[in-house]
């Protein structure tokens, strides 16, 4: 009889960590690392503070357990929805579009929550947490490199992977300043894209155009 009743315990347990952790990566994207509090957090996700210091000793320990999921789902995304034999079956102008696009999109939508995470991993950077956290986006980052390297006899660069690398690089340091950085953009109006739809076309062209590829129609 034990057994029965504590599966559905158990159940209720793993469901309530799963809204507590939703709630949580929630409230730090709309209201930052500052606005983020453990009460917000509970009212949040449905549960009472002392609910969710059961769970979790402090403000820190449960949002790097947000954090490191939110990086490890994103890993697992990629490597399913993508995998070699399917990035060779992709022209690889094509496969760069698609990136840039994606990113772009995800960046736009998610930029509170990106920003904060940034701000929450860089104050830790002398951490355990921080460099399971570096570790875990490089290994997502050489899963792009290995991707684009399918097609490394398309790349005229004379050392593909080292180009592919720098271009990835080049093009995610583009994004964070141009969308997650947290300052005034108006005075760089005059020399950048004007609105999303140029601004993936010039990352595109700046993207091939360093891996040496011709883009067409462009």
């Amino acid at each position: 009889m034990a057994q029965k009743t504590l599966a559905p315990q158990q159940a209720r347990s793993r469901e309530s960590t799963r809204k507590l952790l939703k709630a949580a990566a929630e409230v730090l994207g709309q209201h930052g690392i500052e606005g983020t509090t453990i009460p917000r957090i509970a009212q949040h996700a449905g549960l009472t503070p002392g609910a969710v210091y059961r769970r979790f000793p402090d403000k820190d320990a449960l949002l790097e357990t947000v954090i490191i999921g939110i990086l490890e789902r994103q890993d697992e995304r990629l490597r399913m929805m993508l995998t070699p034999a399917m990035a060779r079956q992709i022209p690889l102008a094509v496969f760069a579009e698609q990136l840039i696009n994606t990113m772009l999109v995800s960046y736009r939508a998610n930029a509170g929550l990106m920003r904060a995470l940034r701000q929450f991993a860089q104050g830790r950077d002398h951490t355990t947490f921080y460099r399971k956290v570096t570790r875990m986006e490089m290994r997502t980052y050489q899963y792009l490199v290995e991707l684009f390297l399918v097609h490394r006899k398309e790349v005229k660069h004379p050392d593909p992977q080292m180009a592919v690398s720098f271009a990835l690089v080049m093009l995610i340091s583009t994004l964070i300043e141009l969308i997650l950085v947290d300052h005034d953009m108006k005075n760089w109006q005059a020399v950048i894209p004007k609105d999303d739809q140029s601004l993936k076309r010039e990352l595109l062209r700046s993207f091939l155009s360093y891996l040496r590829i011709e883009q067409k129609n462009t």
